[in-house]
């Protein structure tokens, strides 16, 4: 049971932030389009994020709005890459395109997991990250092979989410729980298979992976340890509900 609580948490909380990050796009897209895709794959995450907390709150945790919206920091267990900053749009599409192409491999993988109420979500949801998969590689391939320009903030961004993007993977303690019980095949074979994925994408995209030696996942987040800017956002993400949590819209 606390080896699926670890990962509903992982993922409803990487879902709740990075949702939260891109609707700061909102109104500041580079284009109309822009601003409309970002607002609307803010919403497709939250709401994923929704989902996974009512299924935690099915199994004993607390109500879903609790669970969004009145933990600190040292309680979330979202990686580095969703909490920082949305920077500048190359960023921002960079992340994006790296956490999206995680999300569908995870989603699909757990289609067939023994938990059949999550397998039911994976598989409700996956039609949605698709099309932020979608999305993300079209605007990286666009952007790195437009110019000169365009290719070097592109490379800039890949370099600057890299690690970040690395610390998805970061292994939890009941890895070996959740494959013995056919929850979950775990991070490394996501890894492998998300490596496998975009490394390719990448590579028409006229970029290049940072060179090997220069990977270092930035883990902590799984376990409470953020970033300073985890806890500024949570308190701006959460200041209405914290005002009057039992008010009705």
């Amino acid at each position: 049971m606390q080896a699926l609580k670890e990962l509903l948490y992982k993922m409803a909380d990487d879902q709740l932030i990075i949702g939260h990050r891109n609707s700061e796009w909102t109104g500041l897209g580079p284009i109309l389009e822009e601003d409309i895709a970002f607002s609307s794959m803010a919403q497709d995450k939250i709401g994923q994020a929704q989902a996974l907390y009512k299924l935690l709150h099915t199994m004993g945790e607390q109500e879903p709005d609790v669970l969004g919206f009145m933990r600190n920091a040292e309680q979330m267990h979202c990686c580095h890459l969703v909490e920082v900053p949305i920077s500048n749009y190359a960023f921002s599409l960079m992340r994006n395109f790296l956490h999206s192409h995680a999300e569908l491999i995870r989603f699909e993988m757990l289609t067939g997991s023994i938990c059949q109420p999550l397998a039911n979500i994976a598989k409700k949801y996956r039609g949605e990250i698709k099309y932020h998969v979608m999305h993300g590689s079209t605007w990286l391939k666009q952007l790195g092979n437009a110019n000169e320009d365009s290719n070097q903030k592109m490379q800039q961004a890949l370099a600057g989410c890299w690690n970040l993007a690395l610390g998805i993977f970061e292994p939890s303690p009941y890895e070996t729980d959740l494959q013995k019980e056919n929850i979950f095949e775990g991070e490394t074979a996501l890894k492998d298979r998300w490596l496998e994925t975009i490394s390719p994408i990448i590579g028409k995209a006229s970029l290049k992976l940072p060179p090997h030696n220069e990977w270092t996942p930035a883990f902590g987040g799984r376990t409470g340890n953020h970033t300073l800017h985890l806890q500024p956002m949570l308190d701006e993400m959460t200041e209405v509900y914290k005002i009057d949590p039992s008010a009705e819209w």
